[in-house]
């Protein structure tokens, strides 16, 4: 892969994506440049929590200039794909794995006539790989700044701050305005009060998503994975530390599994965190991506 950077590119076509159970999410595709001689494998790219889709069009923009067809979207009750008032949205977050991103995949599987595709995803986009049970698609699995979010596994101060946030304050503020006013905290969009619920619940206990299908072994695919898996985090994400990524990685045990710790120095970049790694400015950062695409 090549650093060349981001250009002017067609604009992306808007798409409507069917899930299963019949909601409709709205995505964005972006056409692999046609001068690229090899067309590598599409590109599922999958936001964050309360990360709304244009977030990653320049870094979907450059994949494209790569040779990849990408597809970015945004899950039900966030962005494009909240329909009504965000206070009725009854999405939850194991809905986003389940549903959101099994549909998302089979649409670009369908579209680029492919049997598989790379799946990049930022935070909650990478950490639930086991509830897809098209799981098999999925021929590698880069996780950017992705981990279970494990209070345990946080700094101290900051894991007290989270779960002040997610578990107190959040479930508070949810029963007087029927979502999640996460935004205030600084945690992305508001979400649908269900959303930030299992959120919590999840982050709580470790494990992340394990904890949706615990006891439900038709819908528990943790342990059938067996994709290539690799993840990037930042030295300075308080989210993400090397024992919220092991604690994510445990739960496939049968997959190939990796890990890169990104210093934002050596980049030459003041900060990284959590959210920078799809901004312009940091795009000193995307050849690293690209390259735990190639594997």
């Amino acid at each position: 892969m090549t650093d060349t950077p981001a250009t002017a590119q067609p604009g992306p076509e808007p798409v409507d994506i069917a899930c299963a159970d019949g909601v409709r999410l709205r995505g964005h595709f972006f056409r692999a440049a046609p001068e690229v001689a090899t067309q590598p494998l599409p590109v599922l790219l999958s936001p964050a929590t309360g990360v709304r889709q244009q977030f990653y069009w320049h870094f979907a923009g450059w994949l494209a200039q790569q040779g990849y067809a990408v597809l970015v979207f945004d899950y039900r009750g966030i962005g494009q794909s909240l329909h009504g008032p965000l206070a009725r949205c009854d999405a939850r977050l194991v809905d986003w794995g389940q549903r959101d991103q099994v549909a998302a995949l089979q649409w670009l599987l369908a579209r680029c006539q492919a049997a598989q595709a790379i799946l990049v995803g930022h935070s909650a986009g990478g950490q639930m790989l086991g509830l897809l049970p098209n799981h098999a698609q999925v021929a590698r699995l880069v996780g950017v700044a992705a981990s279970s979010g494990w209070f345990g596994g946080m700094r101290l101060a900051f894991a007290l701050k989270a779960r002040l946030g997610l578990r107190v304050l959040m479930p508070l503020a949810s029963r007087w305005l029927g979502y999640a006013p996460t935004s205030r905290i600084g945690l992305g969009e508001n979400l649908p009060a269900a959303v930030a619920r299992q959120w919590g619940q999840w982050c709580a206990a470790g494990g992340y998503a394990t904890n949706a299908v615990r006891g439900q072994p038709a819908q528990d695919f943790h342990a059938q994975v067996r994709t290539p898996v690799t993840v990037l985090y930042a030295t300075d994400d308080d989210i993400v530390t090397p024992a919220t990524v092991q604690d994510l990685l445990r739960t496939w045990p049968a997959a190939p599994r990796s890990s890169l710790a990104v210093r934002p120095a050596d980049h030459g970049l003041r900060a990284i965190g959590h959210i920078h790694w799809f901004r312009p400015s940091h795009q000193a950062l995307w050849p690293l991506i690209g390259a735990a695409m190639q594997g």
